[in-house]
C-alpha cells in the first residue's frame, strides 16, 4: 500500500512529464546510470555522444557490446578524468577531458558539497559549493562537431547535473542530424527546476524530439526524432 502511494504522489508531483508517443525501447546500463533506448534504430559503428562520464560507463559499455558503437564521451571533473584513465576501456570508447558548453573557452566549474559525490558543473545550485570550484576546458557542440567532421550523430547522451536546461538548444540549433537523445534532468537543483523542464520539454517538441520513454524517477529521459520514426 505505501509503495503504490508513494508511487501515485510521484506521479503527481511530475504530471508535467508525458510521453509524446509510444515505442519498443530497452534500457541500457545499470539501474542508476541507464536510460531507454530504442535499439532497432542503432547499428554497428553508430556515432554515441556522451557527455557527463563520472565514475560509470554502464551505459557506454552496454551500446558496445551490443551495436559495437564508437562512443565520444566528455568530462571535465577530476575525479571522473582520474577514474577513465585507471579503467581498461573498450577500445570503440573515446574520452576527452572537456566539458559540454554554449561556447568554447575555460570556465568555472563548481564541484560537489558532498566528498562521496564525484560530478560538478557549471551551473551553481544546492548540490554544489560555491567555495570548491576549478577552471575547466569547455567546448561548444558546434566545435565538437567540428572538430570530428561527424555529419550525424545517432545518439547523445546527457548527463551533466543541471547544465541540460542551458546546453540543450544549443545542440537542438546546430542543424545536424540526431536521432535520438537520452538525458537526466535535475529540476530538483532548482527552485524553479519544473519551469525549466517544461521549457526543455517545448524547445525539444518544438525540434521534432518526441519524449518515448521515461525512468520511474521521473529523472532519466528518452527522445526520439519524429523522421525517424516515419522511416521505420
Amino acid at each position: 500500500m505505501k509503495a503504490s502511494v508513494k508511487r501515485l504522489l510521484n506521479n503527481l508531483r511530475h504530471s508535467h512529464i508525458k510521453k509524446d508517443i509510444k515505442c519498443n525501447s530497452k534500457w541500457f546500463g545499470n539501474k542508476y546510470g541507464g536510460f531507454y533506448v530504442i535499439p532497432t534504430l542503432l547499428s554497428k559503428n553508430a556515432i554515441v555522444y556522451s557527455f557527463g562520464v563520472g565514475k560509470d560507463i554502464s551505459f557506454d559499455r552496454m551500446l558496445i557490446s551490443s551495436f559495437k558503437c564508437q562512443i565520444f564521451a566528455f568530462d571535465p571533473t577530476p575525479d571522473s578524468i582520474a577514474w577513465c584513465k585507471q579503467q581498461n576501456l573498450p577500445d570503440q570508447f573515446n574520452f576527452f577531458e572537456n566539458g559540454l558548453s554554449t561556447k568554447s573557452e575555460n570556465d568555472t566549474f563548481f564541484l560537489p558539497k558532498n566528498k562521496n559525490h564525484v560530478s560538478g558543473s557549471l551551473v551553481e545550485h544546492n548540490q554544489l559549493s560555491s567555495e570548491n570550484k576549478i577552471c575547466v576546458k569547455m567546448k561548444s557542440f558546434e566545435d565538437i562537431l567540428t572538430n570530428f567532421k561527424h555529419k550525424k550523430v545517432d545518439l547523445i547522451k546527457m548527463d551533466i547535473e543541471g547544465s541540460e536546461y542551458d546546453v540543450a538548444e544549443s545542440i537542438l540549433n546546430s542543424g545536424i542530424n540526431i536521432t535520438q537523445i537520452v538525458l537526466e534532468i535535475h529540476e530538483r537543483f532548482f527552485q524553479n527546476g519544473r519551469e525549466k523542464t517544461i521549457g526543455l520539454l517545448e524547445i525539444f517538441r518544438k525540434n521534432g524530439f518526441l519524449l518515448h520513454s521515461i525512468s520511474s524517477t521521473y529523472e532519466d529521459l528518452s527522445f526520439v526524432h519524429e523522421k525517424a520514426i516515419q522511416h521505420k
